[in-house]
């Protein structure tokens, strides 16, 4: 399952959605809660989770959380075409991965690294 962070835009659970995938949006579903208790979640799931959000970075890397996967999207709005593709392969190769892993998601490049 893919667990859409607060900030991510609407334009990208409705992209995933209608590619089939099963996103759980933050927004709609529990709105308000405190980025740990998004962790909690995360892990209960075993999602993976998609966010704009750096602050999710520093919990996998600063505070060593294990067993938290993050898809991070960094793009310069609204240009959301020039990075469209790289969400959805990434979608497709790591939505039900059971590794730990951080993505980050530019224009040009998708970074994988194994936590």
């Amino acid at each position: 399952m893919i667990i859409a962070d607060e900030n991510v835009e609407k334009y990208w659970i409705d992209l995933l959605r209608n590619k089939g995938f099963e996103v759980l949006s933050i927004k709609e579903k529990y709105a308000g809660i405190k980025d740990l208790e998004i962790v909690n979640l995360i892990k209960t799931t075993n999602g993976i989770l998609l966010t704009e959000d750096k602050d999710f970075g520093e919990f996998v890397f600063a505070h060593f959380i294990r067993g938290l996967s993050v898809i991070l999207l960094r793009y310069d709005q609204p240009r959301y075409e020039l990075i469209e593709d790289n969400l959805l392969t990434v979608a497709i190769n790591y939505h039900n991965n059971i590794e730990s892993v951080f993505i980050t998601i530019t224009q040009h490049k998708i970074r994988v690294r194994k936590i």
